[in-house]
């Protein structure tokens, strides 16, 4: 039987300057590109007020991890979720004033207390609890 290697450690992207990876690379080129064009053509304003836009959002889509998945990624399951909600409601035409109606007290029901153990008793319950039920006691 033939034998293959099997990749490991795929979810593991490929880093090529230190810690960053190929699409933190990308994502920073893309961003300097972009404020070379603001700073090229647009004024002052124009180009700060971009600098500060750009870097938030290559920063926020480059390096931030939310529970261990990219940034991007939860933004597509924020999506997904406001897409196709996973909470599901029996019934969505409830109005309050039904639900009040429905919250009436409950007919109190008569307990009677029942009455203490007697030391015979206990020391019976106690036999038959002993002997495994062997001893079924007074009846």
């Amino acid at each position: 039987m033939k034998q293959f290697i099997v990749p490991q450690f795929i979810d593991v992207e490929d880093k090529i300057l230190g810690p960053i990876t190929v699409r933190q690379f990308v994502l920073i080129v893309i961003g300097g590109i972009i404020e070379f064009l603001s700073f090229r053509f647009g004024d002052l304003g124009f180009f700060i007020v971009m600098t500060i836009v750009i870097l938030a959002l290559v920063g926020l889509f480059g390096f931030v991890k939310i529970n261990g998945a990219p940034f991007h990624y939860f933004l597509l399951n924020i999506a997904a979720s406001f897409k196709k909600p996973a909470l599901r409601v029996w019934n969505k035409n409830f109005r309050e004033e039904v639900l009040l109606e429905a919250k009436t007290e409950a007919p109190k029901k008569n307990y009677k207390p029942k009455s203490p153990l007697s030391t015979s008793r206990l020391s019976e319950l106690s036999l038959i609890v002993d002997t495994h039920g062997k001893y079924k006691g007074e009846e």
